[in-house]
């Protein structure tokens, strides 16, 4: 990938405070607390407390700054140091530099492989739900942090304006921002739960809230699934009106609760070799096929 250029003007750190960094002390210990904290910064409870979020990787770096964001803190070798005087460019002065070793690093991020930097940035940065909103994407209990990174990624490219996940693996974890190149970081989401039971009862309220107010609320169902919705071919559906799209756990599928909150069902027809799509794959032409409607839609 290309580097990109931040989309706000930042504050290069001088040559003087360049040395000054690169001449601090090297953590070369694991038992060093920076690997502690870092390891704490992957859960949520670790983010809530200090309010930070941990982005590992440079690719992820990236993102943040083609925001126009800064990090408070970056973690990095002194091999990701050499290698990376652009991206080191592009920070701010005020922004913390810590030198460590790759087996630091290593004992510290969820990544099997580090590719030598981590950084921390305010969970604030994170974008707020819209106040309006006529694109909703909702996941029932997503257990992969795979599948989830490619859904985010793909809702993001489909112009999806904000995500539901009800319980499921953790959006924010290293794995999942991962394998979706950092999306949430330019994507609204809102996580129900996290305990599965609360995130049903939260979810199935929410939905009632967007059936009262005419939004069509559509669940994703197998071509032959029983039920009181009969599911049509996705491309029969009229995506130009808002809509809130429904897509169900990998194995079990859509909850009975939240697909009695859906007003409309759509299936993918595909072979009868296999049983069902993964739930990533599925949602690819979904949420293109709302975004060509509302393109051909505009054009006439």
């Amino acid at each position: 990938m290309c580097i990109k250029a931040s989309k706000s003007e930042s504050t290069a750190p001088s040559n003087g405070e360049f040395s000054r960094v690169l001449s601090d002390p090297l953590i070369s210990s694991r038992r060093n607390p920076l690997v502690k904290r870092l390891r704490m910064l992957s859960s949520r409870p670790g983010r809530d407390a200090e309010g930070l979020l941990l982005l590992e990787g440079t690719h992820l770096l990236q993102e943040l700054l083609w925001i126009g964001g800064q990090p408070t803190e970056l973690i990095a070798t002194e091999a990701w140091f050499d290698r990376h005087a652009d991206l080191i460019q592009a920070l701010d002065a005020s922004v913390v530099w810590r030198r460590v070793t790759e087996e630091v690093l290593g004992a510290a991020l969820s990544t099997v492989t580090p590719d030598g930097v981590a950084c921390l940035c305010p969970i604030t940065l994170l974008p707020e739900p819209p106040k309006t909103c006529d694109f909703w994407l909702v996941l029932d209990r997503i257990q992969d942090p795979g599948n989830l990174g490619s859904l985010l990624r793909s809702a993001l490219a489909a112009d999806v304006q904000s995500v539901w996940m009800g319980s499921g693996v953790d959006p924010l974890g290293g794995k999942a921002l991962r394998a979706s190149a950092g999306a949430l970081l330019q994507l609204p989401h809102r996580r129900f739960g996290p305990e599965q039971q609360q995130a049903i009862d939260d979810l199935d309220q929410a939905l009632r809230l967007l059936m009262a107010q005419g939004i069509q609320v559509v669940a994703t169902l197998v071509p032959d699934a029983s039920g009181p919705l009969r599911p049509i071919p996705y491309w029969e559906l009229d995506w130009t009106q808002p809509t809130a799209l429904v897509l169900g756990t990998e194995g079990a599928g859509l909850h009975p609760r939240l697909q009695a909150c859906c007003t409309h069902a759509v299936t993918l027809p595909h072979s009868s070799r296999v049983e069902s799509l993964n739930v990533a794959a599925a949602a690819v032409p979904l949420l293109l096929e709302r975004r060509r409607a509302r393109m051909v839609g505009t054009q006439q």
